[in-house]
């Protein structure tokens, strides 16, 4: 399939990388920008459009698409002093992927309907697998005509498209998801280092788990314990994945967005602090199951 719609692409990380390509080979003509050197090569070497600036990017693209990792990289990206919002012409698609604050999302939105912009927040589940795969789940929060004319290159990247609301919406749903995931990968490692503690052996009991009530995306495809899964981070030393920096953000907002309505999250708040105690364990850029070497005191051994 081929397509004339060009794509500009900022933010060519772990995630963003992967989705460029796949919009590539999907048909679309993507330029794309990446302050690293190595990100933008990667890519390259795959057929995408390295360009030399984000303002680069963008020139004669119909659709925008950003992968940044905090609200202040989105905010400076298309609202700062040389933002692209001031050089978007009226009638283009921006889909923001990134995972940022509710009130974030919806301040750039509104910068886009007053330039005539249509905007979606879009942010991801899935994991640096399903970036790779094409089979990403998207959360989307904006209009919905915006949201139809993304959907096909959404579809490109991913599998799954859920439309949450209005703009912010996606970002709330997306907290909500990565703070169960956050609350459920902690007290998985804890209770597999029970198991253990009292000499099980952490695949069979895994594997149990499962097929149980306690069955979820940490058992099944990312266990916390070395060796139960060869392909979970956890198996090679808890490198890659979803890093605990990153869990230890969307939690932190996920916390702040709780308190800008008087939400109570007691589970959420206990998880973040767990998390940013793993980073002062030196274990902030490692995967965000590596906690598990927290709630089992020193941990399994890699």
């Amino acid at each position: 399939m081929s397509t004339s719609e060009r794509v500009a692409f900022i933010g060519l990380g772990n995630m963003g990388g992967p989705m460029a390509v796949n919009l590539q080979k999907a048909g679309y003509a993507v330029s794309a920008f990446d302050l690293s050197a190595d990100a933008l090569a990667k890519v390259r070497e795959q057929g995408v459009t390295a360009a030399t600036s984000a303002s680069a990017a963008i020139e004669g693209a119909q659709i925008v698409i950003s992968m940044l990792p905090a609200s202040r990289h989105v905010e400076a990206l298309y609202l700062g002093d040389s933002g692209l919002m001031s050089s978007l012409p009226a009638g283009t698609l921006v889909i923001d992927c990134s995972t940022i604050a509710p009130a974030s999302a919806q301040k750039v939105a509104a910068a886009a309907k007053a330039r005539g912009v249509a905007m979606i927040d879009a942010p991801v589940s899935g994991g640096v697998a399903g970036a790779a795969a094409g089979t990403l789940t998207f959360i989307v929060g904006g209009d919905v005509a915006a949201l139809e004319r993304a959907r096909p290159l959404l579809q490109a990247m991913g599998k799954n498209i859920f439309h949450m609301g209005e703009a912010g919406a996606g970002q709330v749903a997306k907290l909500c998801n990565n703070m169960a995931l956050g609350v459920i990968m902690a007290v998985t490692g804890e209770a597999i280092a029970l198991g253990v503690a009292h000499g099980l052996d952490p695949k069979a009991l895994s594997q149990m788990m499962a097929v149980s009530t306690s069955r979820s995306w940490a058992t099944e495809v990312c266990n916390p314990w070395p060796g139960v899964l060869e392909n979970a981070p956890s198996s090679r030393g808890y490198a890659g994945g979803f890093g605990n920096d990153l869990m230890l953000k969307d939690l932190g907002l996920a916390v702040e967005a709780a308190m800008g309505i008087g939400a109570t999250i007691p589970l959420g708040e206990m998880a973040r602090n767990l998390y940013a105690m793993n980073k002062q364990a030196g274990r902030g850029a490692l995967d965000f199951s590596s906690v598990v070497k927290l709630v089992a005191g020193e941990g399994p051994k890699t």
